[in-house]
């Protein structure tokens, strides 16, 4: 039987660091003129620290006592302060430490080789500050994917990712994607993106990496494919080439051709022209994509809304919406008339109007749970839980949700203008919607108030699904 006393060894130890008598070697952190010094032992450093013993063999630096030292300028000296307490006492203490210096510790650990640090820090971030982590993601993201060390942040990330694919596929560092970490999203059966979707951003990501190609495809020769082809080897065979409509068949694969294997592109020319010829190429199955019957909005849009109705703080997991999306009302499809509102949105409740700002990212919509009601005619109708919002969308950084600060003023019964969002936020005629000067609702979710067409808007009545 072993009697451990680490304990008392790790105290002990953390007073040989706090004797400066002996030490031996200057470790020198952060840059002048807020440098900081900790002196250490060589011994110690040699059996705890492998990593930094071999910098100081490299360092020809010493001061008059002819002590080494090693001087680190990118590593700050809380940083370090928490790295030297784990080297000599085996104890990290992050009761205090802000989200920001545990993750550059996580760097300072990977970097001084400390795979049991590594794996604990990650843990911790993860468990204790997942918030950050997804305020910061793309950092994170492009960081924990610079090595292999960091599997558990990897598929942290990779979780956020296939539920909200234009974390990184729109962000504008895209193409300096590793390629692993882009082949270890793609193959992910539950990434919420069309095929043809996944498609065009390979294409991207695989062009972005060899800068020299033709930016005219019609100007493209055999090299050029094949430079291609070589890039994305380890992307082609995780694309789920039979679940694409014919039309992206044609506009999308046939031209890229040259980068697939002829057997390939044979089968899948009989997969979608003479189904019932055998194939030998293998089908991958459909992604599981949770969809929403919209042209403007995405389910990651959806899943937002859904969290400002239940009034959480936390967005919904994507696969976990509470509320079903039935299409009452496109404007496209059924008109923008007046009538055509009325007919089919009189009277119906718990109702979610989105618009798509015309030549824009811009989408703008409203929440109204009472719905509008052609018996109140040039009447407010009152409500505590209505809403109206703009939505984080590519060039939009930020979603802006604006709850209601007069009820009494919710939503107006204009026969000529609806929806009406109380005066806030109403369609002023075809095609055409209006944020006027708030009085209703606490904010204003555009830039500019007045009149703005728009390229389509959509009505949806809806409710909490049976299995919830």
């Amino acid at each position: 039987m072993a009697l451990n006393f680490y304990e008392n060894l790790s105290n002990n130890f953390i007073k040989l660091l706090e004797n400066v008598d002996e030490h031996n070697i200057i470790i020198e952190v952060g840059e002048r003129p807020i440098m900081q010094t900790f002196k250490v032992h060589s011994t110690v450093l040699c059996y705890r620290c492998p990593y930094l013993y071999d910098e100081l063999k490299k360092s020809t630096i010493n001061n008059d006592d002819n002590i080494r030292i090693v001087q680190k300028p990118l590593i700050s000296a809380k940083v370090f302060n928490v790295i030297i307490k784990y080297i000599y006492g085996a104890t990290v203490n992050l009761e205090k430490v802000e989200s920001s210096d545990i993750f550059d510790l996580l760097m300072t650990a990977n970097q001084f080789q400390f795979e049991e640090l590594v794996i604990r820090l990650q843990t911790f971030l993860i468990e204790s500050h997942p918030s950050w982590l997804k305020f910061n993601f793309s950092k994170i993201y492009h960081s924990s994917s610079q090595t292999n060390n960091f599997k558990a942040l990897q598929n942290f990330c990779n979780d956020i990712i296939v539920k909200h694919p234009n974390l990184i596929f729109e962000s504008d560092d895209f193409g300096t994607l590793p390629e692993a970490a882009l082949v270890s999203v793609i193959q992910r059966d539950d990434l919420q993106l069309e095929e043809s979707k996944v498609w065009d951003y390979i294409i991207q990501w695989g062009t972005s990496q060899n800068k020299n190609l033709p930016l005219n495809l019609d100007d493209w020769i055999e090299k050029d494919f094949q430079i291609l082809k070589n890039t994305l080897q380890h992307c082609l065979p995780h694309i789920r080439y039979f679940q694409f409509s014919n039309e992206h068949v044609v506009e999308k694969i046939y031209p890229y051709q040259q980068i697939l294997s002829k057997k390939l592109m044979t089968d899948i020319l009989k997969y979608y022209i003479s189904p019932n010829q055998l194939i030998s190429s293998t089908i991958l199955p459909p992604r599981n994509i949770f969809q929403i019957p919209s042209s403007i909005i995405s389910y990651e849009h959806a899943t937002e809304i859904v969290s400002w109705i239940d009034k959480k703080e936390v967005t919904s997991e994507i696969n976990k919406n509470p509320y079903d999306f039935n299409l009452i009302l496109r404007g496209s499809r059924d008109g923008f008339g007046k009538d055509v509102f009325w007919n089919l949105c009189d009277q119906k409740t718990n109702i979610v109007v989105v618009t798509k700002v015309k030549d824009t990212d811009e989408i703008v919509g409203g929440y109204n749970p009472i719905g509008w009601n052609s018996n109140f005619m040039n009447q407010y109708s009152e409500t505590n839980d209505s809403f109206i919002f703009s939505l984080k969308n590519r060039n939009i950084k930020n979603s802006i949700v604006s709850h209601l600060k007069v009820p009494t003023k919710a939503i107006y019964n204009n026969p000529n203008r609806v929806p009406n969002f109380g005066g806030d936020f109403l369609m002023g005629g075809n095609q055409i919607f209006i944020i006027n000067r708030i009085e209703g609702y606490e904010k204003i979710i555009r830039k500019t108030t007045g009149e703005f067409p728009i390229d389509d808007y959509e009505v949806f009545q809806i409710s909490k699904r049976k299995d919830s």
